[in-house]
């Protein structure tokens, strides 16, 4: 009699960062992983080229930093705002200094390379299978689980497959996304640009950070991406004819002031829609969106691909502890409360910051222009990392939510290489002995690591936040904060454990 088909654990379909990056942290949690991925092989042309420390932090957890890194450039001198006359209206941010994150605060990097990278990861687990040149066809959902069901490319014939959990992270025209029927919200920017990839051949005297040239007459934004590519952003204007825009004798014209066709290769130039939209829905039973099936953001920010892996760090740990048995599935309820104000604001800064930058009216970038030279820009901050309701918000605690650093520790690791993927319990010895016996145990059941001696960043850490003791997920947000063995009782019991 034939064997059964396994049942997987988690079922993933899409395999760009987001989806890769979500397989990689659970098949280092030791869950069964199905991958399915319509597409046979890596997009050979670029895309995304940004992310930013706190995603590196997420790689590591994934244990591929250093492959990562190695791949990668750190962004040095932030981002220039220039107007059409050539006059800088304003820096923002910008440093390769190490941030609270253990990493730059920006690294610039080629997604097939990436790709590349995160899929060897895959290789070291025997509990991840991935199916290429896979399409989704259809999901039945049931109380227990999905059963999904594609077709394979070419005379592969039909698929079938089973999973207690399923996550699209299949796209901006996602099929799971459709099959729950979440709507998606735009929230105001649809406006097509010009996306030119470029080669250099030879040294070519060009600016070693990104330029936002806000100029009226044509909005561009140019990146020293990685290596010798380099890439400008061109925005459509009405009447211009598109095909004639993707031609190279015109493509050329556009970047003349910059770069000739002899110093460089065209590598790619096509034209997208920079949308602005978020799902209402992020899960329905069995089913669960992450990255671009539940959100898309203008690129103005560099971060809709991070918004992706942020959202993968969110769902693995709390799948994992669900499956568990740690915690019941109502936990995997949080991760659109808490992810989703984060994305939305995200969303909001770079439609503004886009209204900024696209200005083509000359009377209103003239004002824009004078109210930047006065000394009173409009200063676009990121928003912080902070988690919406969730998990642990009950707390009413004003560190509750937010990610703790990540220091270099006294044996010369970063704080992450000691946690690995667990809970942790950071705190003075006095304090932690002062906890009830039941606390203890509920630090064991939930698998945590326990510092009852901590090295002197986190000691300072402590002191700094007048607390005795921090309790942090295994994504690495803080808990809650405690100064006695009281308080410290009722945060752990936030913690989630074994039956």
């Amino acid at each position: 009699m034939a064997e059964p088909a396994p049942v997987y654990d988690v079922a993933i379909v899409g395999l760009g960062p987001t989806g890769a990056t979500l397989a990689n942290l659970l098949g280092a949690a030791g869950r069964s992983v199905l991958v399915v991925e319509k597409e046979r092989d890596i997009f050979p042309l670029p895309r995304a080229i940004h992310y930013d420390g706190e995603v590196l932090r997420i790689f590591q957890a994934a244990g591929l930093r250093e492959p990562v890194l190695a791949i990668s450039r750190p962004g040095t001198q932030g981002m220039h705002f220039v107007n059409g006359a050539g006059q800088t209206l304003l820096i923002r941010g910008g440093t390769a200094a190490l941030g609270p994150h253990g990493g730059a605060n920006n690294y610039y990097f080629h997604q097939p390379e990436l790709e590349a990278v995160l899929r060897e990861g895959l290789a070291r687990f025997p509990n991840v299978h991935v199916r290429l040149g896979t399409a989704l066809t259809a999901i039945d959902v049931d109380s227990e689980g999905a059963t999904l069901h594609g077709s394979q490319g070419g005379d592969g014939g039909s698929f079938e497959a089973r999973a207690r959990w399923v996550v699209g992270c299949d796209g901006a025209r996602s099929p799971v996304r459709q099959h729950m029927g979440s709507p998606m919200v735009d929230l105001g920017l649809r406006q097509p640009w010009l996306v030119f990839d470029v080669v250099l051949t030879e040294p070519v005297d060009l600016p070693p950070h990104t330029v936002q040239h806000c100029d009226p007459r044509r909005p561009m934004t140019y990146c020293n991406v990685v290596g010798n590519r380099r890439r400008w952003e061109i925005m459509v204007l009405p009447g211009d004819d598109r095909e004639a825009l993707v031609q190279p004798e015109n493509l050329w014209k556009l970047v003349a002031p910059w770069v000739r066709p002899d110093q460089a290769r065209l590598e790619r130039a096509a034209i997208y829609t920079f949308h602005s939209v978020i799902a209402d829905g992020w899960r329905q039973g069995r089913l669960l969106l992450a990255g671009d099936a539940c959100h898309q953001t203008p690129p103005f920010l560099g971060q809709g691909m991070c918004a992706g892996i942020r959202d993968a760090a969110n769902l693995a740990w709390k799948l994992d502890a669900v499956l568990a048995g740690r915690a019941p599935d109502a936990l995997l309820d949080t991760y659109e409360s808490e992810r989703k104000p984060h994305v939305r604001a995200l969303i909001e800064l770079a439609v503004r910051l886009g209204g900024i930058i696209q200005t083509t009216d000359p009377a209103a970038a003239a004002e824009r222009d004078a109210r930047f030279a006065s000394g009173e820009p409009e200063v676009f901050e990121l928003p912080p990392q902070l988690l919406g309701a969730g998990a642990f918000d009950a707390l009413q605690q004003d560190l509750a939510g937010r990610p703790f650093p990540q220091p270099r520790l006294a044996d010369g690791r970063l704080l992450d290489e000691l946690l690995g993927r667990r809970s942790a319990v950071i705190g003075q010895r006095e304090l932690l002995a002062a906890a009830a016996p039941g606390t203890a145990e509920r630090w064991a059941r939930s698998q945590a690591l326990v510092i009852d001696e901590p090295d002197p960043p986190l000691a300072d850490w402590l002191r700094r936040h007048q607390a005795g003791a921090v309790i942090l997920r295994p994504d690495r947000y803080i808990v809650g904060v405690a100064r006695t063995g009281s308080e410290l009782d009722r945060i752990s019991q936030y913690l989630p454990v074994a039956p």
